[in-house]
């Protein structure tokens, strides 16, 4: 499936056509990614049933959940110069991929901007867990950036995300040529005319004239980020600074906040945990812990 918008969708056949499909069933939840099982009915089809997944990762808050796409072999959360990111946010995007079972990696767009040094000396302790982070400029370095994207994303398929105004866009249509016609076609299948900023959509990546070298999965810019879904107990071993410290604990079942013999403490205390990670724990675990149902 290659778009999804309420309760309509596109899924692409084999053949590289894209139909236009609704579901069956108010209880069916196709999301980007999937694989499904569909039947023409007249010049459409139905969605009758979705293959087991790989993979999905979505966002809960306290009210209700947002699946972004399926069976994902990556995700680049994509942050800039300017707007300034939030850590919190950065930090929670990552965490969401860990549960789910997804290698993430990290660009720093707008490096030709001057608060570039700033930027990048805030995304160290993110380098230090051994993500990698590149650095881009896509609409003043075009080809360099390119030349740092492709070779990370062929072969694969890779959800994009961020906030509003990193630059999600401007990464897609240097990388798809024809990504202004993919969006009219799927519009005009989808009948969401201007509201498909609200879209996910999947993109053919391209290598040369051949196709099939991998896919690039845009969604909608997001200020806020909730992982309601990860339980407070499971949040230590999804930050690998902080799992990295666990087995020094006194205690198997150490929240990490004020038990006597906490190894994560005392690796914070000695800047072996970047404070800003260590608060970042100590936030979250905070706001998983109260009772949200």
């Amino acid at each position: 499936m290659v778009a999804a918008h309420g309760r309509h969708v596109v899924i692409e056949t084999p053949d590289g056509a894209h139909v236009r499909c609704h579901l069956r069933g108010k209880k069916t939840d196709a999301v980007v990614g999937d694989s499904v099982q569909w039947a023409r009915s007249g010049d459409e089809g139905v969605v009758e049933a979705i293959e087991p997944r790989r993979n999905l990762l979505f966002r809960q808050d306290e009210w209700r959940s947002k699946s972004f796409a399926a069976n994902l072999d990556a995700v680049l959360v994509l942050v800039a110069v300017e707007p300034s990111f939030s850590d919190s946010q950065l930090a929670r995007t990552l965490i969401a991929a860990a549960s789910a079972g997804i290698p993430a990696w990290i660009g720093l767009n707008k490096i030709d901007l001057p608060g570039a040094a700033t930027a990048r000396e805030r995304l160290k302790p993110y380098a230090h867990l051994g993500l990698e982070v590149v650095e881009l400029a896509l609409k003043t370095q075009p080809e360099l950036s390119r030349q740092a994207l492709q070779p990370r994303l062929a072969d694969r398929t890779t959800l994009v995300l961020g906030p509003s105004g990193v630059g999600k866009s401007t990464l897609v249509n240097l990388l798809v040529p024809d990504a202004g016609a993919q969006v009219g076609e799927i519009s005009q299948a989808l009948n969401s005319g201007k509201h498909t900023t609200t879209v996910t959509r999947c993109y053919r990546l391209q290598n040369g004239s051949q196709t099939g070298s991998g896919a690039l999965i845009d969604s909608p810019g997001f200020q806020a980020f909730g992982i309601h879904h990860v339980e407070p107990a499971d949040l230590a071993r999804l930050m690998p600074d902080i799992a990295a410290h666990q087995g020094e604990c006194r205690f198997y079942n150490c929240t990490h906040r004020q038990e006597p013999g906490c190894g994560v403490r005392q690796a914070a205390e000695r800047a072996d945990i970047a404070a800003v990670r260590y608060a970042q724990y100590c936030e979250l675990y905070d706001e998983l812990s109260v009772r949200r149902f």
